[in-house]
């Protein structure tokens, strides 16, 4: 194991006990447990890294954090760059930037909101998916599970670190069905050749940070490079009031149409819109 995972809510526990303690330290990924012992102030984890009290203490005040041990040091799964990006404990963990969670965390966990993204689109075994904006690549994952290769594009590089940091986004790494680019999508999709991809799931940033992955111009593209018959996902999520949702839903629907999608329609369950290239494309005859 690269590294050990540890909570606010397993921190408690340590604290509490008075000798050794089973734990999950893979943020529930598994349900493998690991004994820690303790003796007297330090608690010794499973590679020999001896931990503080006082520093388990802190951990146990940081109900919004996740900490890791490697290499006998302990961090805190965040960087702070131009702004500051960090894992959320939720089971599988988000991403918070700025904060700001990546991921719908209420009502439905991470790894719900990314099968009911995938769902809408159904990728089979055998097909080609692009997945545009990766995050912590649980849409990537999920689609490759189901049989898929699948490319994931990510601009921001703090995103792609955080994402190796995390044991629910290892298979990004290790699968071989997912090959990750780094990039603005807005440009990497203008490489792809004509009809390459089965699936395009696209989950983008909300609109105020990332308008230009909302437009008719990328959308041609995404048209361009589907196969006929592709399907579509667009997570549109719920930007405040209600109304405001709506409107930013029939914008996109209605520049999905302009590129030439059909089937253009509400996915609610997912928070986002359906559409596919028509089986015979504009300008050929059946």
């Amino acid at each position: 194991m690269e590294a050990y995972f540890i909570t606010a809510k397993d921190a408690r526990k340590l604290l509490l006990s008075k000798g050794p303690v089973k734990l999950n330290l893979d943020l529930r990924k598994t349900n493998r447990t690991w004994t820690i012992e303790r003796e007297g102030d330090e608690f010794v984890f499973p590679d020999g890294t001896r931990v503080l009290k006082e520093v388990i203490e802190k951990i146990a005040r940081d109900d919004k954090s996740v900490y890791f041990i490697k290499n006998g040091g302990v961090y805190k799964a965040a960087i702070a760059g131009e702004g500051f990006y960090k894992l959320v404990p939720t089971i599988p963990p988000t991403i918070e930037i700025n904060g700001i969670r990546m991921h719908r965390t209420k009502e439905v966990n991470p790894l719900q909101d990314t099968r009911n993204k995938v769902n809408a689109v159904k990728p089979k075994e055998g097909e080609t998916v692009l997945d545009t904006c990766m995050g912590l690549g649980y849409t990537a994952i999920e689609a490759s599970k189901r049989g898929a290769y699948v490319i994931t594009i990510e601009k921001d590089p703090n995103v792609i670190e955080l994402a190796r940091i995390n044991p629910w986004s290892r298979e990004l790494f290790t699968g071989g069905r997912i090959q990750v680019i780094q990039g603005d999508s807005f440009e990497v999709v203008k490489r792809f050749n004509d009809e390459s991809f089965d699936v395009v799931i696209h989950d983008p940033p909300r609109f105020s940070l990332a308008g230009q992955l909302y437009s008719e111009e990328f959308y041609r593209e995404l048209y361009r490079i589907l196969k006929p018959g592709g399907r579509l996902f667009h997570y549109v999520g719920n930007p405040g009031k209600r109304y405001r949702r709506k409107d930013l839903q029939k914008g996109v629907m209605e520049r999905l149409r302009k590129a030439g999608f059909v089937g253009v329609k509400r996915v609610e369950e997912a928070l986002g819109v359906v559409a596919r290239k028509p089986s015979i494309t504009r300008g050929q005859s059946p």
